[in-house]
């Protein structure tokens, strides 16, 4: 195989596996979206 060839299967995966880890993070992070509203709620009435 040529180099640039090899090169953009490297950076084809590496694209890939950031990717894959971004959207893994994303779907398993448990964030409590209401805590966090009504914590920056209170926060903006007494501030």
């Amino acid at each position: 195989m040529k180099f640039e060839t090899l090169m953009l299967q490297g950076l084809f995966a590496a694209c890939l596996l950031i990717c894959l880890l971004t959207l893994g993070a994303m779907l398993t992070t448990q964030a409590m979206v209401p805590d966090v509203a009504a914590v920056a709620a209170s926060a903006n009435l007494t501030g």
